[in-house]
């Protein structure tokens, strides 16, 4: 009579061969057939490029978060499957001297710079680039819908949180990259591909990250709490400082470049001055974290999106803020049970629109009291609790959004129709942001740790 009771030790009926068509990826999905992506220095993939080289293409190393996790898991390396297996299979004898000789060798750790270590200056060459140059005394032309492909960068090994290109026309072919892999990046986007430096000042994922608008510094903040403005020339740390609270959003203060806003997981929005390291204000409500946070009126005032959000009332999910007297304007902006995880000014009229997890843009005055348009709403895409963000375009005639089933969405402001939509990534597209030179150029990104470039 056959035992009820399987012992660990106890010998399967059936067991799947190792490897085979549904072996996984580095993401924990089957992994598709084609070449693999290398994890190590940035790479530019352009559509339709063969793996160079004989052999099968190199697979992506995992990370050591996700190798211990592997290892716990039950049909891991320590698992109890894999440990069934190597019962079944002959080990060779290895000598006592070398099994005592391996256990006392010390373990080696990857070469690599270390955490918080300053980075090699940016070597940029001088003027804008020949893509560039032409477009920058031309008059602004209107904006097409981008269509192709025109690169893709690798290099995170994680989801890319943001993506931002760099304020100063000179120098727009760089874009600046966030990440959960604890770096920011910064590329050449627009000429060559490539990623011209990496920051690892942080040891928690960096979810927030921002050009200076004069665009030779970059200020960062992480889920470390702390704080690091560097300067691209030099690689130095102009300023470092330490958050009490894990950090979700930064913006510069359009009146004064030298104070920043910082928000996060906490139920205040502090301002710090770079000069000083210390926080000059606070802006505090009834609420657990913001999301995101836009200045209005050239700096005058500013919104903040939280999470505050309840079944019989929606009030604070966007809160009006004084910036010089830290005074609540207006907390009844927004009345539905909805949050906002990102919010985006027009470039040419006194709207703004603000990403609700409802599945649509909503579009609202900039000017007290704010008012929610009831005719113009921009839906068919996904949110699904991702911190997707949208834009308008540089003339102000298209939206775009990013969506969690990988979508990229265009509408039209004036109409709210869709203009058009882009199967951009396998994963959910968080990130969206129109050339601020280059007409029809687009920069998106995803959870799956790639960029990609639109023309």
């Amino acid at each position: 009579m056959a035992s009820l009771v399987a012992y660990e030790d106890s010998d399967p009926e059936a067991e799947p061969e190792p490897g085979g068509a549904g072996s996984s990826d580095c993401w924990g999905a089957a992994a598709p057939p084609g070449p693999g992506v290398p994890s190590g220095a940035a790479e530019l993939r352009f559509q339709g490029a063969p793996h160079p080289g004989p052999g099968p293409a190199p697979r992506a190393a995992l990370p050591a978060s996700w190798a211990q996790d592997q290892a716990a898991a039950p049909g891991g390396p320590a698992g109890p499957l894999h440990k069934r297996r190597s019962e079944d299979c002959v080990v060779p004898y290895t000598p006592k001297r070398l099994r005592q000789a391996a256990a006392t060798e010390p373990v080696r750790e990857p070469q690599g710079p270390p955490e918080g270590s300053a980075p090699a200056p940016l070597r940029l060459a001088p003027g804008a680039c020949e893509a560039i140059r032409p477009h920058l005394n031309s008059p602004r032309r209107e904006t097409r819908v981008p269509r192709t492909v025109l690169c893709r960068l690798w290099g995170h090994q994680g989801p890319v949180n943001s993506i931002q290109w760099c304020p100063v026309p000179a120098r727009s072919q760089l874009l600046l990259s966030t990440s959960m892999d604890r770096t920011f990046k910064v590329w050449d986007a627009v000429d060559s591909g490539r990623c011209l430096q990496t920051y690892s000042l942080h040891s928690e994922a960096v979810r927030a990250a921002r050009w200076s608008p004069c665009g030779q510094r970059i200020l960062s903040g992480g889920f470390d709490f702390a704080l690091h403005l560097t300067d691209l020339e030099t690689g130095t740390q102009l300023f470092s400082g330490r958050s009490d609270f894990r950090i979700t959003t930064l913006k510069f203060y359009p009146k004064d470049h030298n104070i920043f806003l910082c928000g996060g997981f906490s139920s205040e929005i502090k301002a710090w001055d770079v000069r000083t390291g210390k926080v000059v204000r606070g802006y505090k409500a009834t609420i657990q974290q913001t999301l995101d946070i836009l200045f209005l009126q050239e700096g005058s005032e500013f919104l903040s999106s939280t999470d505050a959000s309840t079944r019989d009332s929606a009030d604070r999910t966007i809160i009006a803020w004084d910036f010089r007297t830290s005074a609540k304007i207006s907390n009844q902006i927004f009345h539905e049970r909805y949050t906002c995880p990102s919010l985006a000014l027009h470039p040419r009229e006194p709207v703004f629109l603000a990403q609700t997890n409802g599945n649509y843009l909503a579009l609202f005055s900039a000017v007290w009291p704010y008012r929610m348009s009831r005719r113009r709403r921009y839906e068919g895409h996904k949110v699904e609790g991702y911190a997707v963000g949208c834009e308008c375009s540089p003339c102000g005639d298209l939206l775009v959004t990013g969506s969690a089933d990988g979508r990229v969405l265009m509408f039209s402001f004036r109409t709210a129709s869709r203009a058009c939509t882009l199967q951009g990534h396998t994963q959910a597209c968080v990130g969206t942001t129109y050339h601020p030179v280059l007409p029809s150029v687009l920069a998106t990104c995803s959870w799956g740790g790639d960029i990609k470039i639109w023309h």
